[in-house]
């Protein structure tokens, strides 16, 4: 490779949080930019490429250069995943959902590109823990998001307590998520582990059609259930 040539950027590209079309939450000048890349890494292939076609990529999907990137994928070959901006190409790195490198492992790719010398460009788009924050009525001057809690009941509550205590000791809102099909098991154990007083605001199927944002006392959410099985929800704690 010819020293001389100029690296290529890495481009952060948020998704659209679900079946929803690209122009709805997403701005033109991203498309336009998507357009100008063919080499993608990415958290699913499947989904990057019905992303792709639902955001009206033009040239050919099935010439794109796919670097799958998830939990499993080791240092190495995230790596290598840059060698292709070393060499003067621009490379999108894309989530399932939302905004890269937020609650995913994009972050390493990210780590590395700055390492390397090599410029990262965020683009705007749709995020779920900010758009559950700026809806559920709790102050957004200081807050803390946690990720997933532990999967295991005893873990979970002992998590939960934690949180509470930093909600009543600070006041700032505590964001935590779940994965989809175990959402109703997170809400049981919240409105049975949590004081009743606690505020509670759940954020689901954000920017969806039915897109469901509540916030009350723990103590009310127990005559009102919500349906929340296989739908992605952030939860928000605080006072």
């Amino acid at each position: 490779m010819d020293p001389q040539t100029e690296k290529g950027s890495l481009f952060l590209f948020p998704a659209t949080l679900g079946d929803v079309s690209a122009e709805t939450c997403l701005p033109a000048g991203n498309i336009l930019i998507l357009n100008l890349i063919n080499v993608f890494v990415v958290e699913e292939i499947r989904t990057a490429r019905r992303f792709l076609k639902k955001a009206g990529y033009t040239g050919l999907i099935d010439d794109i250069t796919f670097f799958l990137l998830n939990e499993h994928t080791s240092d190495q070959e995230i790596d290598a995943y840059l060698e292709p901006a070393a060499g003067g190409k621009n490379i999108g790195l894309m989530s399932e959902a939302g905004l890269p490198c937020v609650a995913d492992p994009g972050h390493k790719l990210v780590s590395l590109a700055h390492q390397k010398g090599i410029r990262v460009i965020p683009l705007t788009g749709p995020s779920s823990l900010m758009l559950a924050l700026m809806a559920s009525g709790f102050s957004g001057q200081h807050f803390t998001f946690h990720g997933y809690l532990p999967v295991k009941t005893p873990e979970r509550i002992k998590s939960l307590k934690l949180i509470e205590r930093e909600v009543r000791q600070t006041g700032s809102p505590q964001l935590f998520i779940e994965t989809p099909y175990r959402n109703m098991a997170m809400f049981h154990t919240i409105i049975e582990t949590c004081h009743p007083d606690t505020r509670l605001c759940i954020a689901a199927n954000i920017t969806l059609q039915d897109e469901f944002i509540h916030t009350m006392p723990v103590h009310r959410w127990k005559s009102q259930i919500p349906e929340l099985q296989k739908k992605p929800a952030v939860f928000i704690l605080g006072i």
